[in-house]
């Protein structure tokens, strides 16, 4: 009786054992900056709801799961005045800490604890940098919310584009 004590433990253990959530964690810090400084920034999680909302730079905590056995997804927006907006895409990837289980025979974490508290996901993009190009755009009277607004050609989206119609002199 004695010499299985030790044996149950062991096999308990490991089969509670979930080694990305011991080793790793769920929410990772992610360092936000622009070019200029200063840009407004917001975060939108895969379901569309804001998690963040602040200035350049600024760091934040996210957290790499969006449900059980699915990864976080983000799109952080950049604004400022003056400069054309950028959205850039961030993704949690697989932690391989949550790989540890099959080693230690942790079925309960893998299949369980791991996703359930996300740190089989991580992120491992840290920072986020975007670059702002000033905008070409001119408004001739921004005041009026349907004043005129002369724009290149380039900053058209190609859906509108396709509906312009060519005007001779």
């Amino acid at each position: 009786m004695k010499a299985r004590l030790p044996i149950l433990l062991l096999a308990s253990a490991s089969l509670l054992s979930s080694c990305a959530t011991i080793v790793s964690h769920s929410t990772w810090p992610v360092t936000l900056s622009s070019a200029p400084v200063g840009a407004t920034v917001s975060v939108i999680d895969r379901g569309g709801r804001e998690v963040y909302s602040g200035v350049t730079p600024a760091q934040v905590r996210l957290k790499s799961n969006a449900g059980f056995f699915r990864r976080a997804q983000y799109t952080i927006n950049f604004t400022k005045a003056g400069f054309t907006p950028k959205a850039i895409p961030l993704e949690a990837d697989l932690n391989g800490w949550y790989f540890g289980n099959l080693l230690f025979g942790g079925a309960i974490g893998m299949l369980i604890v791991d996703p359930a508290t996300g740190a089989m996901y991580r992120i491992s993009q840290r920072d986020v940098q975007a670059a702002l190009v000033p905008t070409t755009a001119f408004e001739l009277n921004p005041t009026a919310p349907n004043g005129l607004r002369i724009v290149s050609l380039d900053e058209v989206p190609a859906a509108t584009r396709a509906l312009m119609v060519r005007v001779q002199p």
